[in-house]
């Protein structure tokens, strides 16, 4: 038979052995948390330092490059012209006025047939015309004007030097009566038109300029050029030849072409 342990007979250190001590089971979770968390700092130490030496790593291959800029500049000269002549003629009389602005423009298309332009050059516009009553803000007294007709002729040729030299003898015309409206400025506008064909070459020259400073940077650090990382071809700006506080790129025939390139080598 089965001995059953009778628990009055045990000795009562016997049973302080046997109780439940929830300090000791404290302890135990204690040092098993202290040792999960040694864990993770040390797994927090090595992720840290294979971060860190990984981005300086990339920062000195980044660093290995430099960024110069290079300057192309070529002197052109303007290709074509277009020249307004716009011309006015006031009266009272509209039919009056009509036939004598058209006698005008008979008279000045006359004119730049004989300096050397040809028909398909000359372009005439079409006629204004101004009822000055037909304003109702128009106070009667201030003039005795009712009709203001304006013409406009327009010369668009490749004889640029042609167009500045007859543009000089258009007092001529003001001698035969003609008036002409100078409210916007100069009437002749000078372009360059062949920036396409330029382009290559001048791209090519800022680039040898770009390498150039980037050679010269690379010797002071004891390394060599390497190639291109990164281009920027920049804009193409058209500016006067003569460069004072009020000169107007479009009004010059001889201009300046320029352009500046950025660009991005490798170092070696």
């Amino acid at each position: 038979m089965t001995k059953i342990e009778n628990l009055n007979d045990m000795k009562s250190n016997d049973l302080k052995e046997r109780r439940f001590h929830p300090m000791r089971m404290h302890k135990a979770r204690g040092g098993m948390r202290h040792g999960h968390a040694a864990v993770v700092l040390a797994l927090g130490i090595a992720l840290a330092g294979f971060f860190a030496g990984s981005f300086y790593y990339q920062a000195k291959m980044n660093a290995n490059s430099v960024v110069v800029k290079g300057l192309a500049e070529m002197d052109v000269k303007a290709d074509l012209a277009i020249w307004e002549m716009k011309y006015v003629v006031t009266g009272n009389d509209v039919i009056e006025a009509q036939k004598q602005i058209s006698g005008q423009t008979e008279v000045i298309k006359a004119f730049l047939l004989e300096n050397g332009f040809d028909n398909n050059e000359i372009t005439i516009g079409r006629l204004e015309t101004n009822d000055l009553n037909a304003n109702p803000y128009r106070n009667s007294y201030e003039n005795n004007v009712r009709f203001i007709l304006n013409q406009t002729i327009t010369v668009k040729s490749n004889k640029v030097d042609l167009v500045a030299l007859t543009l000089n003898k258009s007092g001529d015309l003001v001698a035969k009566g003609i008036i002409f409206n100078s409210d916007y400025g100069s009437p002749v506008s000078y372009l360059f038109t062949k920036l396409n064909e330029i382009k290559p070459k001048m791209l090519k020259q800022a680039t040898e300029n770009a390498r150039e400073a980037a050679a010269q940077f690379a010797q002071s650090s004891q390394s060599t050029v390497g190639q291109i990382k990164y281009a920027n071809q920049g804009v193409f700006t058209i500016l006067p030849r003569e460069q004072t506080s009020s000169a107007t790129e479009s009004q010059q025939i001889d201009k300046t072409v320029r352009v500046v390139s950025t660009i991005e080598y490798r170092l070696k």
